[in-house]
C-alpha cells in the first residue's frame, strides 16, 4: 500500500487541554506516524503519514473535534511531502 502524508491545521480551543496527546493516542492507535504541535496562533498543526485509510481516520477524528475537552472551530489539511518519513508519533 501506498504511504501519503497531509499537514493540518487545528483551530479553537486546542492548546492546554490536551489535545495533541489525545492525537498522539488516536494516531498511534491508527498506526500514523507524524507530530502534532502547538503553534504561536493557538492552533495545533499536525503531520500525518500512513495508508490513505488510516490517515483519513484520524483527519476525520480531528474535524470531528477531536478529544472531548477540546473545541475544534475549524480545520484545514493539504498533502505534504516530507523529505524523510517519520518512524513515530510526537508531540513538539
Amino acid at each position: 500500500m501506498a504511504i501519503i502524508c497531509i499537514r493540518v491545521w487545528v483551530h479553537g480551543s486546542v492548546q492546554g487541554v490536551g489535545f495533541r496527546y489525545s492525537t498522539q493516542r488516536e494516531a498511534k492507535g491508527l498506526g500514523v506516524k507524524g507530530y502534532a504541535k502547538n503553534l504561536d496562533d493557538g492552533s495545533v498543526e499536525v503531520l500525518a503519514c500512513g495508508e490513505a485509510q488510516q490517515v483519513e481516520a484520524l483527519l476525520a477524528w480531528l474535524k470531528a473535534g477531536g478529544p472531548r475537552s477540546a473545541r475544534v472551530e475549524k480545520v484545514l489539511a493539504e498533502p505534504h511531502h516530507p523529505a524523510h518519513l517519520p518512524h513515530g508519533f510526537s508531540t513538539i
